[in-house]
């Protein structure tokens, strides 16, 4: 049993090492850095990272792009069997995206205590009041996704005080 949790430790590590990838794609694209995996068994399904400035779009959300993604390649919006993996805690959007896609587990790196909806404002995937709830796994390379997002608000803050 020991080796069973280490191992899957070790897989959540490696799939959030891949969130982590597309976050830095963000991130060279001006974008908040936040990437996002999802993952059937031990198959990438699809990936997504956020686009919502390039894209003017305000839904364009790491965990939607790849929750779009996955329903078009499996040819089904119900993503069962299937986990998301994200570098920050999901926003009331994308939680709510995770359930609607029948999502069976959630792993996220940081968390986003100004708008995170699965532990910090409230947690929407774990509502009972819901027809779906996700087992979830928080703090997987928790600090190299924290420090991501703070030098990316380090350096748009900078950038803003030299105008």
């Amino acid at each position: 049993m020991v080796w069973l949790a280490l191992n899957l430790s070790q897989s959540d590590s490696e799939f959030m090492s891949l969130a982590l990838l597309q976050a830095k794609r963000a991130y060279g694209l001006g974008e908040v850095p936040v990437g996002a995996v999802i993952v059937r068994g031990d198959r990438v399904i699809s990936k997504g990272h956020n686009l919502t400035g390039s894209e003017n779009d305000p839904t364009a959300h790491a965990e939607v792009i790849a929750i779009r993604r996955a329903a078009q390649k499996l040819k089904d919006w119900r993503l069962v069997d299937c986990t998301l993996y994200t570098t920050l805690e999901p926003c009331s959007m994308c939680a709510g995206a995770l359930v609607l896609s029948r999502i069976e587990r959630l792993v996220f790196g940081a968390t986003d205590p100004k708008s995170g909806m699965v532990g910090s404002l409230g947690n929407l995937v774990c509502d009972e009041r819901l027809n779906h709830r996700m087992e979830v796994t928080s703090g997987i390379l928790e600090q190299e996704s924290s420090e991501l997002l703070k030098g990316y608000f380090k350096e748009r803050r900078s950038l803003a005080a030299r105008r």
